[in-house]
């Protein structure tokens, strides 16, 4: 880090808290500050959708997976677009209607005050640990990295969203989504084309995508039906469908987005948007990954990526059995090099040589052998520590190999995507806390000044939250797993009750309840027989079985034990 690049880093994010602050101060009632007035157009409603789902866990930890795994991850995002055409198509509409605050609110609208409370109490549990990771996790590696104090990143990296967040609330997060995006995907594009100006000059973008292909790099689709692969495309159309449509239909960080649309059609044209570049992004972002893969095809490489593990060895009694691992390394990358090269220079007369593509899978096998040993060496210098080192591929190369000024941005590109999601997070949590939890069990009447300094209150109170999540969090394998397999487990039990809500009018509170409930506790039971203790199952079909168990088990019990009978709010059901 350079003096040019903590220009352009302060510079870039004072901008954003300032701009976000100045322009959305003010906010005179509830509804400005949870809807901005229903006044935000379709293209902010887009930009605001996309940038609350790209945190900087989505910078960080794609380019590692794919480096590690190549593109396959992509596949997780093949339902979304589906997803987004049934939320159009249903959910917006009769959230419109209904005129909610919130998507939980609707449920007491369509059941009872019981089932609205479970699936806000539900979404508040997974959407805060998800807020605090969105902090945790750009802290963690710039403290790694740069040396800075961790503790000290969270707070700063908190205190920064607060700032605009408690000041405009929901307008004041779509007016700075719209600078945060810019910012990150100028960074993006600028970095992929420097490392693909980085490579031997002799080196074609199809040529690098043939080393790739090689190493297994390039390998999108997976027709498997093993339940154990987590990505395949059976997984990412059905897991991933149930994921999309329950995060974007259902959770108030996104419901929040599109329900401040100026209209109907304004909140859909803004969905459609996400739906049809958010693949193509994270298309682009994973192959931004197999570039720096391709990259250090042809540059050193350390056996780890984590600068934390190589503190430790060198502290430890095993530093010369790990010094003769990196010896090794250097000479295996010396070999690849050459390799390489040679693969390129008969690319380029057209001819695909079957035997180097097979001395080049031979390589990296013995690569990931090493760094297999090396991670046992670092585990018996410290038992602590986190061998997994997805995280830290993309910064280590940020910070090694880019030019002054580009990596100031670069970081800014990473804390502006926490800020963003982190933004959104916090205003879900403080709407629906307020008017899920706080409004609805007042009985007393209160000032419309009263429930927007709830709001407020909220907003500051789960923002501390999320910092002290942040503070005492631990890496758990790859960041962007961790995120997606929280919300898995919450996810498809909430999308249950409102699948429920829309299309089964026969059923009623007490069934839909119970059978949530159960649901949810089937769900965790799963996880922990299935995916923590044996990986029997992919994470994404928790999705799946939560929606579909909730679903079945409100009919089943409706059918047996209330088929006939009143509900609480005396609704007889249709015969």
């Amino acid at each position: 880090m350079q003096l040019f690049d903590w220009i352009v880093l302060i510079v870039t994010l004072l901008f954003i808290v300032g701009y976000g602050s100045w322009k959305t101060k003010g906010s005179k009632n509830v509804e400005d500050f949870i809807l901005g007035n229903n006044e935000t157009p379709w293209y902010t409603v887009g930009l605001s959708v996309m940038a609350t789902q790209a945190s900087a866990i989505t910078f960080l930890s794609t380019p590692g997976q794919a480096y590690h795994d190549g593109m396959g991850f992509v596949q997780f995002y093949f339902g979304l677009p589906i997803a987004m055409i049934v939320i159009c198509v249903t959910f917006i509409p009769l959230y419109h209607k209904n005129k909610v605050f919130t998507a939980y609110e609707f449920l007491e609208k369509r059941f009872d005050v019981k089932t609205r409370s479970l699936a806000a109490i539900l979404f508040l549990v997974q959407r805060g640990l998800g807020t605090g990771l969105t902090i945790y996790a750009p802290a963690i590696i710039l403290s790694a990295l740069l040396g800075w104090n961790l503790t000290v990143m969270n707070i700063i990296i908190g205190v920064l969203v607060i700032i605009y967040t408690f000041s405009g609330g929901t307008k004041a997060v779509n007016v700075t989504q719209k600078q945060q995006m810019f910012v990150i995907m100028s960074g993006m594009f600028i970095t992929f084309f420097l490392i693909l100006h980085y490579l031997p000059n002799d080196m074609t973008f199809n040529n690098a995508l043939h080393i790739a292909g090689a190493n297994d790099k390039m390998n999108i689709v997976d027709f498997s039906f093993d339940p154990e692969e987590k990505y395949t495309i059976w997984s990412g159309i059905t897991g991933g469908f149930f994921l999309a449509l329950a995060y974007f239909g259902t959770d108030q960080s996104q419901v929040g987005r599109y329900l401040s649309g100026k209209s109907v059609r304004e909140s859909q044209m803004g969905l459609i948007m996400n739906g049809l570049l958010k693949v193509p992004m994270q298309f682009f972002i994973l192959l931004t990954g197999v570039m720096v893969f391709v990259f250090f095809q042809f540059n050193p490489v350390p056996l780890n990526f984590n600068p934390n593990n190589k503190t430790v060895i060198e502290k430890s009694a095993f530093k010369e059995e790990y010094h003769v691992l990196e010896k090794k390394l250097s000479k295996l990358s010396e070999d690849k090099k050459v390799i390489n090269l040679l693969y390129i220079d008969q690319l380029n007369q057209d001819f695909d040589n079957p035997i180097l593509r097979k001395e080049l899978v031979t390589l990296s096998n013995k690569e990931k052998d090493l760094r297999d040993r090396a991670k046992e060496i670092i585990l018996r210098a410290d038992s602590r520590s986190e061998t997994n080192d997805k995280d830290y591929v993309f910064f280590h190369f940020i910070l090694n190999y880019l030019p002054k000024g580009l990596i100031g941005l670069l970081l800014a590109v990473i804390l502006s995507a926490a800020m963003s999601s982190t933004a959104s997070g916090l205003t879900a949590l403080a709407s629906t806390t307020a008017i899920d939890i706080y409004k609805r069990n007042v009985k007393t009447e209160k000032s419309e000044k009263h429930y927007l300094n709830a709001t407020k209150f909220f907003t500051l109170f789960w923002g501390i939250v999320a910092i002290l999540f942040a503070c005492v969090g631990t890496l758990f394998e790859n960041l962007i797993q961790l995120v997606n397999m929280i919300g898995s487990i919450f996810y498809g039990t909430v999308l249950g009750i409102f699948l429920v809500g829309f299309y089964l009018r026969r059923v009623q509170a007490k069934p839909m309840f119970y059978s949530a409930i159960i649901s949810q506790i089937c769900i965790f039971i799963i996880y922990y027989f299935m995916i923590y203790t044996q990986e029997k199952l992919g994470y994404l079909w928790l999705n799946f079985i939560g929606a579909i168990l909730t679903i079945l088990l409100s009919l089943i019990i409706q059918f047996i034990f209330f088929r006939g009978k009143k509900d609480s709010d005396d609704q007889i059901v249709l015969e």
